[in-house]
């Protein structure tokens, strides 16, 4: 076992490992540690470091030995890629978090933070939803491989803090963050979710001139939309709480924080907003006959809010922050 006696999280020269560092959320943090000066941030892509690979993990965490570790990598996707991916979306995302998870352990990280999301909880959970919801009820079918592989990495950080935390200084922590939009974001034509996925779609459909655009469902679903740079800044808060105060405000079987906004929008409203910001004046049609997903999903946030933090960019600005990305990022493609 590596030598556990490390220097302290909050020493300046601290190296902070952020598995998913070219996703959106892992970017976000990245420039987030830069804001903060949060020490030698450490990364790799993944044709350097496959995570799925367990011997290729441990090999490099025993080498760098970070003393935090942000676990943000995943496979991710919306309703489309859930429905036609299910394998993949269950296998590799429980081996990322198995390998990063227990490797961290071996190499002697004693910080680490795990990022699932609000898919763990309930179908018909009660709005909002409290992180007392997990585990009491059926999951949303759409998407429950990659629920199931989420609440497994809960399940992981909460049993090594149980197991070793007293013997080796361990204290993982798990956040759950609500729907997530911005810069770095996905705009695949299928793979996509819904605010990229609408950008997209607007955006194509007010270049060619068209009618009409045709959003999936009913458009009676209510999300919540959190900008992904203050979901970053949430990462950090929760990563640098003294352990006391997060012990005070979790328990050892149910550790993990809510990371929401505290409002949600219809999909159809949602769509509304989107092609305002893109400047489409065409019709909007809902398709019924497509999957709606769960009814509505929204976040009690209340535990973070307690801790200090809130967050800062209204969806309405995040939307126009969102285009600009796209527009840019489609400029790159082109």
């Amino acid at each position: 076992m590596a030598d556990l006696f490390r220097p302290a999280d909050s020493s300046p020269a601290a190296r902070v490992f952020v598995a998913g560092h070219r996703g959106m959320v892992g970017s976000a943090i990245v420039r987030a540690l830069a804001r903060s000066g949060g020490g030698d941030v450490i990364t790799r892509s993944r044709s350097e470091l496959d995570l799925t690979d367990q011997r290729a993990v441990r090999a490099f965490l025993e080498r760098e030995r970070p003393h935090q570790v942000y676990l943000a990598a995943a496979k991710v996707g919306g309703i489309h890629a859930n429905h036609t991916l299910p394998a993949e979306f269950i296998y590799d995302n429980l081996m990322i978090q198995s390998n990063v998870i227990d490797s961290a352990f071996r190499a002697g990280v004693r910080r680490l933070l795990f990022l699932g999301s609000s898919c763990i909880y309930p179908r018909l959970a009660a709005q909002p939803m409290s992180e007392q919801a997990l585990l009491t009820g059926t999951l949303e079918p759409t998407n429950e491989p990659y629920a199931i592989a989420k609440i497994a990495g809960i399940k992981l950080c909460e049993s090594y803090n149980r197991q070793y935390g007293a013997s080796h200084g361990l204290d993982y922590r798990s956040v759950m963050p609500t729907n997530l939009y911005g810069p770095g974001d996905n705009y695949h034509p299928t793979h996509s979710h819904v605010i990229p996925a609408l950008i997209r779609r607007f955006h194509e459909a007010k270049l060619a001139h068209a009618p009409e655009v045709v959003v999936w469902g009913s458009g009676t679903p209510r999300r919540e939309f959190l900008y992904v740079d203050d979901m970053a800044e949430a990462c950090l808060h929760v990563m640098n709480l003294p352990k006391p105060v997060y012990d005070e405000q979790t328990e050892p079987m149910l550790s993990h924080i809510n990371v929401g906004c505290g409002e949600d929008v219809s999909i159809a409203d949602l769509a509304r907003r989107v092609a305002l910001t893109v400047g489409y004046a065409g019709r909007i049609v809902l398709d019924a006959d497509k999957p709606d997903g769960a009814p509505r999903k929204l976040m009690d946030s209340a535990r973070l809010f307690s801790l200090g933090w809130r967050p800062r960019i209204e969806l309405a600005e995040g939307l126009d922050l969102a285009y600009a990305d796209f527009l840019a990022s489609a400029s790159v493609r082109s």
